[in-house]
């Protein structure tokens, strides 16, 4: 009787592992092309500029499906992916100059002060808007206050110096006239500030001259420079030389403004939701909303309100795998309400970014009836690409397991300043194209889910084979050792 090969457990699972890997294995690389994508929005450039700016439209916002834009691609005619950044412009702070010029008193008379006092006694009157009518010193002989050497100058740059409470015009520097029928002139002044007239500050000094030689060529230094004050006053008194009336006095003013961030607002009307009481806001995840605002119908309501959303978790009683479960973002009371024959209305409410599908809104008045819309403001941000491709190009977006492929700055826009920034070239989107989302949905994520159950069902597929063989190989051992048995009997 012919002897079978002895049966090897390890060899077989070996060569039965060997035969299930390169199937397990066989999960092809993610494709990424405009037909992967579901719309697309063409781009008009002039094609003259190497970097490209555009400011991302709504509709991207509104279909994108990643919350940090991660789906957007910038293809060119061949379909060749192009580098691109985003990034918020910020912002921008306007400093506007202009100048105030002084009107000046001079203080006449060996003024000297007061015993026990740094500062001389003078008699300043004002007229009712704060303006000063005239200044004359009480210390020292009785005099005219128009005779006698000038010891001082008071100053007063008018009602302009104020401006608002909220944001002051602000003096950074002072330029000064050359006295009159003096060509040549030089002292040190000492500045002092006011707002009341009362209370006096020494905010800077400096050394004034004006130097001229035989061809009538002047060196000037007719400038006092300190750090931005808000005063409507000043008093100019003399450290070395001789005081002098100058033939004018300019203030040199800036007033520095924080321009606010291009926002876009969307408003969304309420649906029907799941939970009574609550309304429900359908938007985009894409959209990084900052500030909230309510259109309110009614003449005269308030209404306090709980804005957030619903987020899914592990349930915590038997029978569910998982339960929604509201989230609160911010907490605040939105109001119409007319007096006078004016209406007053709440502005917007700054929540900070967040990135939600459906937002919610829950009255705190049980009774509350209004249906209001809500609005969604938010700062978009600046694409800027490379237009290193063949035109035309296409921004395409709307996948959900896109990865990212946004880079920074440096690596598409090297050695760009913000205000260059600024001045790119914007490309303009054309009409969004829709007619991928079908090859989209079945190309990443239906495709990534049938790749998954078909290496599912080969694996158990070999598994059930290895079975069965291993089936076939017992009975087959089990019958040689019956065979054995019979013949030694």
């Amino acid at each position: 009787m012919t002897q079978s090969p002895p049966f090897s457990l390890p060899v077989f699972l070996l060569a039965l592992s060997l035969a299930a890997a390169p199937l397990l294995a066989a999960t092809p690389p993610k494709s990424d092309t405009p037909a992967d994508y579901a719309y697309a929005l063409p781009l008009q450039i002039s094609g003259k500029q190497g970097v490209v700016g555009l400011r991302v439209p709504q509709t991207v916002y509104l279909k994108a499906k990643t919350a940090g834009l991660d789906d957007l691609r910038v293809f060119d005619a061949k379909g060749l992916a192009q580098p691109y950044a985003l990034y918020r412009p910020p912002s921008e702070v306007l400093a506007r100059r202009a100048t105030l010029t002084a009107t000046i008193f001079p203080v006449r008379g060996n003024a000297q002060p007061a015993s026990g006092s740094t500062a001389i006694d003078l008699d300043i009157r004002t007229r009712p808007d704060g303006s000063v009518l005239s200044v004359q010193a009480h210390t020292g002989p009785a005099q005219s206050k128009d005779t006698g050497a000038i010891s001082r100058l008071i100053l007063d740059f008018g009602a302009a110096a104020k401006d608002s409470t909220d944001n002051p015009v602000r003096i950074e520097a002072l330029r000064f006239g050359a006295p009159a029928g003096q060509s040549n002139y030089s002292a040190e002044v000492w500045l002092e500030t006011s707002n009341d007239l009362k209370h006096w500050e020494t905010i800077g000094a400096a050394e004034l001259s004006w130097l001229s030689n035989d061809s009538a060529q002047t060196l000037t230094s007719d400038r006092l420079e300190f750090s931005p004050q808000a005063f409507r006053y000043a008093r100019l008194s003399w450290r070395r030389g001789v005081p002098a009336l100058f033939s004018a006095i300019e203030a040199e003013t800036v007033n520095r403004q924080s321009s606010e961030p291009v926002r876009e607002t969307l408003w969304i009307k309420p649906v029907a939701g799941t939970v009574p009481g609550s309304l429900h806001y359908p938007a985009g995840i894409a959209l990084p909303v900052e500030q909230i605002s309510l259109r309110l119908s009614e003449a005269n309501i308030v209404y306090p309100m709980t804005l957030g959303y619903y987020a899914e978790r592990p349930a915590r009683q038997a029978g569910k795998t998982t339960e929604w479960v509201f989230q609160p973002k911010t907490q605040v009371t939105f109001y119409q309400i007319t007096q006078n024959g004016q209406t007053r209305r709440s502005g917007p409410v700054s929540i900070g970014i967040g990135h939600q599908q459906e937002w919610v809104i829950r009255p705190l008045n049980a009774a509350a009836t209004a249906q209001p819309e809500l609005g969604l403001s938010w700062q978009p941000a600046t694409l800027v690409f490379l237009t290193g491709g063949m035109p035309p190009y296409t921004l395409s977006f709307g996948r959900s397991d896109a990865t990212p492929a946004s880079q920074s700055l440096g690596q598409v826009a090297p050695g760009f300043t913000p205000s260059e920034l600024r001045q790119l070239e914007q490309a303009l989107p054309g009409e969004l194209q829709t007619g991928h989302a079908e090859r989209s949905a079945a190309s990443d994520a239906s495709l990534a889910g049938i790749s998954a159950r078909n290496r599912t069902f080969i694996l158990w597929g070999v598994l059930l084979l290895g079975v069965v063989v291993l089936g076939g190989m017992a009975w087959r051992l089990i019958r040689q050792m019956r065979a054995g048995s019979t013949k030694e009997d």
